[in-house]
């Protein structure tokens, strides 16, 4: 049996994690990169990142298809790092290859000035 937390690590050694700043930064570079916010509604509701597609880390496996090319850059995030860290991690195994997960989430993104919405 393992813990919530041995899952969240080891599905930390399989991605790719990036700072909220690499995460602005490849956004400014690239307007192609699609940020998703994986957070619940509630969470939404109060604040997400500028341009970002709302996709509850729930509905990620049956939704993610219909809404997503496989090839499409994606920087997904959570509240702190590790719902997206999961979801990252599944998106992998589902064949979706340029998926990063922003370490700190979205409070990582509200401390280093990310544009807000909502």
């Amino acid at each position: 049996m393992k813990t919530g937390t041995e899952l969240i690590a080891e599905a930390k050694t399989r991605i790719t994690e990036i700072t909220p700043a690499a995460a602005m930064a490849l956004c400014a570079s690239d307007p192609s990169v699609l940020l998703i916010d994986c957070r619940e509604p509630n969470e939404w509701n109060l604040g997400h990142a500028s341009g970002a597609m709302f996709l509850a880390r729930g509905m990620l496996e049956s939704s993610i298809e219909a809404a997503v090319a496989r090839d499409r850059k994606v920087v997904i995030y959570c509240a702190s790092g590790n719902r997206s860290a999961l979801a990252a991690d599944t998106m992998r195994q589902m064949g979706y290859a340029d998926v990063a997960s922003m370490r700190g989430g979205f409070r990582g993104w509200a401390e280093a000035g990310g544009d807000i919405e909502g």
